[in-house]
């Protein structure tokens, strides 16, 4: 049983790992001259999208199961999920990169800005299909938009795994698996591991409070000393050669991010045996609020550094430009979510009023 406990440190965990995709940008020497290096060089970014990913299993097996919908409901609530966010975002990014590179060129001359056309951005964008089998390319300046493509991926071949029966699944699944190609397959474990993990909950098998003891806080020592002793390196090293000769891309550390999306379930598994069915009002009210957002936050972060980047912001003093640079981040990221993530139930809501008034059936 999914406890709101364990319903709102997910909720947490959502934006702490959103936030580190943020702090792992701004680490970039070109936006805090390398006063946060030390985040880039332990890769953090990379790792929060793995746990991005377990959770995405975690949360799609839990809606998939929870609401007993069909294919055809299931399509129309992942699609809303993603567009309601990606469209505003591709054209708000679009916008904001023509924008910063008329006013400041050298600003942009550099391997974090492929300019598009709006058309392409939106075709690429909204199909999620930038990372797929031959179309892999950088949408502007937001890369972080390339685990869409993977999330929309996961999804896919979920449904057909979980809705459809018989040959057409085998088929359906063979031929999503060729169009999407092996980098996304590589890192489909860790969301598999999600699923997986919805599955161990809702069964029922909870253990002992000493071994969720163990499970929540044994893998995150774990992870610790990976990295005190440079794990991922190593693992990536062993696949260097694979990498070279089939370009993985945000795949190349495939060994390492299976091993991470292990830790991240054994250590909610921990979580969701110690995890209490009730929680504090407010603090629920905060997680949900911050959670609320975190979509957003990841998706929107990257252009709106880059644009601000532009702008007069530096003062002399380090610590202060970073603080500043961080706060108006934010601040954008939570009012664009505010007009648009934040509003998803209100634009499915015209969505299914408009097909039902076109004839269609209820959803």
């Amino acid at each position: 049983m999914m406890t709101r406990g364990f319903s709102l440190y997910l909720d947490f965990l959502r934006f702490g790992a959103a936030f580190v995709v943020l702090l792992s940008h701004i680490a970039y020497p070109r936006f805090s001259d390398g006063r946060w290096l030390w985040i880039r060089e332990l890769n953090l970014g990379s790792d929060a999208v793995i746990v991005f990913f377990v959770l995405s299993g975690l949360v799609i097996a839990h809606v998939a199961k929870r609401k007993h919908c069909g294919l055809g409901p299931f399509a129309f609530d992942r699609i809303t999920r993603l567009v309601s966010v990606a469209l505003p975002a591709l054209v708000l990014g679009y916008g904001l990169d023509r924008l910063g590179a008329h006013l400041a060129p050298a600003i942009y001359a550099g391997w974090y800005y492929n300019p598009l056309p709006l058309w392409e951005m939106l075709v690429r964008g909204l199909s999620f299909s930038s990372e797929w089998t031959g179309m892999a390319t950088r949408l502007g300046t937001n890369g972080p938009f390339w685990s869409l493509s993977y999330e929309a991926a996961y999804y896919t071949l979920f449904a057909v795994a979980f809705y459809l029966r018989g040959a057409r699944r085998v088929v359906l699944l063979l031929a999503g698996m060729l169009l999407f190609g092996l980098n996304i397959l590589l890192l489909m474990p860790a969301w598999l591991m999600g699923v997986a993990l919805h599955t161990w909950i809702v069964g029922g098998r909870r253990p002992s409070r000493f071994v969720s003891m163990g499970l929540a806080v044994l893998p995150v020592m774990a992870y610790a000393l990976a990295l005190w002793t440079d794990l991922p390196s190593m693992l990536s090293h062993m696949t260097a050669g694979l990498n070279h000769a089939l370009t993985l891309r945000f795949s190349d550390e495939f060994v390492w991010n299976g091993w991470l999306g292990l830790l991240v379930t054994l250590h909610l598994a921990g979580i969701a045996g110690l995890a209490s069915g009730s929680v504090a009002p407010r603090r629920a009210q905060v997680g949900r609020w911050l959670a609320g957002g975190s979509f957003s936050l990841y998706l929107v972060h990257y252009p709106v550094l880059q644009f601000l980047a532009v702008l007069p912001l530096k003062s002399g003093h380090g610590w202060l430009e970073d603080a500043l640079l961080l706060a108006l981040t934010l601040l954008i990221c939570f009012v664009f979510a505010a007009l648009f993530e934040r509003r998803l139930h209100t634009w499915r809501a015209m969505l299914r009023w408009g097909w039902q008034k076109k004839g269609g059936g209820n959803w």
